[in-house]
């Protein structure tokens, strides 16, 4: 198990670092790929996927994102809020099985503890402005 998340967040670290090279000074998109690989690595080893439970998960998890992202924004809050509710218990099923009853309900509160260590960790280590080059 650890060699697999070892290879896993190695070969998404690579990708995500050879993306940011291609776009010099750290756009979004590779710092949106640069948290997705700490997502994957983060769930992974809290959840502790097998590599065939990976196999199974991260496929249905990628439908779940879509869906969730799909909700529209300019709905009232508590439609929005209600809409994720009905994409969530659509796919409770289908994480169950993977899962189980007792790590898929961890999963469901992971998005959250992820993006909350995400933000802890941006307060901790603000990123270094970079000055400004003047005559270009």
């Amino acid at each position: 198990m650890k060699k697999y998340l070892l290879i896993l967040t190695l070969m998404l670290g690579s990708f995500s670092m050879a993306f940011a090279q291609e776009n010099p000074g750290g756009d979004d998109q590779a710092k949106q790929e640069r948290i997705k690989a700490l997502y994957v690595a983060y769930v992974t080893q809290q959840l502790q996927l097998t590599p065939d439970e990976a196999q199974k998960f991260w496929p249905l998890h990628t439908q779940f994102e879509n869906e969730l992202m799909g909700v529209k924004k300019d709905l009232p809050e508590l439609d929005k809020e209600q809409a994720r509710l009905n994409i969530k218990k659509k796919y409770q099923d289908g994480f169950i099985k993977i899962l189980g009853n007792n790590r898929c309900e961890r999963f469901f509160g992971m998005r959250d503890a992820f993006r909350k260590k995400l933000i802890e960790k941006r307060m901790q280590n603000p990123q270094r402005q970079k000055p400004i080059r003047r005559g270009q």
